[in-house]
């Protein structure tokens, strides 16, 4: 495909995931946020069969929500239902990591210096990573294991951080990252689609029947939506993770990731707790405080001295080397006219055909191809590690043009 056009796809399908997911978990945090909120109800109403209600402003306007115990006596003709967000999510995101990491396999998902693998291999591992990330997690859901949570959450925090550090095995660094993200965002729409929408089809096919309500069904949907409620921001995260090679491209990041799970969960636990009454003001400092440790445990080392031929540490650059090693490992891509096969248009608009450019970009340079390692993009142009502190140390001395 004309990598114009797959641009455009990429950019559209990028942008309704963004908005899907936004409906998504926007909704997740409301109706959580609504049911720490209720209030218990004047006798009138608790008469009636609701178990708490809430009174809200907000648009100009005043809204009042109620919450039944079990069910009303009678459905409502009009009743919303939310699930087409969850669904929606899913699939532009599956179509979006199929784009970019089963298409453009060869290019996203697989790096030689960790796997030797084809195509179709990398797909098949892909989607078997998927698949059977849902298995595993709906059958241990199904067990009694499902009666004891916090050893149930345990469990499925050992499963991910095995499945993480398989992965960073296998892919490349940000394949890795992201198909854990869509490990976890498939266990979420899959919990909505098996459990909590035939568990709300079975509430209201009840209430229809004037039958009693299977309380096991009720049970069932709470569980996976309690998962589904603490997997939020490590999903988010994954998503923006991309952006940040510092993190995706560490040499141990299937345990940065699983450091950030245990941050992001607290940082959820925390507003959870807060919505209930019970502020746990430690939480949220325990989560900034590990945040901290992991910024500085991941910090780049210091550049290697470069050593001459005499055995003496080069202390000055020769901006010409510095010029000739940017354009030949990195100009192919980041050029007003760009020579890779692949990317014709300079990414991120960096260009570096002269030196005042470089000297222009040495903060980005640094980031990417100095501290985090991961440009040139999977080091395609086969930059060495002596040029990559060549190019530090002409950063350290200010990135002088002259």
């Amino acid at each position: 495909m004309d990598p114009y056009i797959t641009e455009w796809v990429n950019l559209i399908l990028r942008f309704a995931h963004v908005i899907t997911g936004i409906a998504w978990i926007g909704a997740s945090f409301y109706f959580v946020w609504l049911d720490n909120h209720l209030e218990k109800p004047p006798g009138w109403k608790s008469d009636k069969g609701i178990g708490g209600d809430l009174w809200a402003i907000h648009g100009g306007g005043f809204y009042e929500v109620a919450k039944y115990k079990h069910a009303p006596e009678k459905m409502p003709e009009l009743l919303h239902w939310f699930k087409w967000e969850a669904y929606s999510t899913w699939l532009t995101g599956f179509v979006l990591l199929s784009l970019m990491f089963y298409v453009g396999a060869d290019i996203y998902l697989i790096d030689p210096n960790i796997a030797e693998l084809s195509q179709m291999q990398a797909i098949a591992i892909g989607l078997t990573s998927i698949v059977g990330g849902w298995i595993v997690y709906d059958v241990l859901c199904r067990t009694k294991l499902a009666e004891h949570g916090l050893l149930l959450g345990i469990i499925l925090m050992a499963l991910i951080t095995g499945l993480s550090y398989v992965l960073s095995e296998t892919f490349s660094a940000r394949g890795a990252f992201m198909h854990v993200g869509a490990v976890i965002g498939t266990i979420m729409a899959g919990n909505v689609f098996f459990t909590i929408m035939p568990s709300q089809r079975a509430l209201v096919a009840s209430v229809e029947k004037g039958e009693p309500v299977d309380p096991t069904w009720g049970a069932k949907a709470k569980l996976r939506s309690t998962h589904n409620t603490y997997a939020t921001l490590p999903l988010v995260f994954i998503m923006i993770s991309n952006h940040y090679p510092m993190i995706f491209n560490h040499e141990y990041n299937w345990l940065v990731l699983m450091v950030i799970f245990v941050i992001t969960a607290a940082i959820r636990q925390y507003f959870v707790a807060k919505h209930k009454g019970n502020q746990s003001p430690l939480v949220l400092v325990g989560a900034a405080a590990l945040s901290i440790v992991l910024a500085v445990a991941i910090a780049p080392k210091s550049a290697t001295p470069i050593i001459d031929e005499t055995g003496s540490e080069v202390h000055t650059v020769d901006l010409q080397k510095v010029n000739d090693i940017i354009v030949s490992r990195c100009a192919s891509c980041h050029s007003s006219t760009p020579t890779d096969d692949i990317f014709k248009v300079a990414q991120g608009g960096v260009i570096l055909d002269d030196i005042e450019q470089m000297s222009r970009w040495a903060p980005r340079i640094q980031a990417r191809a100095v501290d985090a390692k991961d440009m040139p993009f999977m080091n395609k142009t086969k930059i060495e590690d002596d040029e990559r502190n060549y190019i530090a140390l002409w950063i350290a001395q200010g990135a002088p043009v002259k």
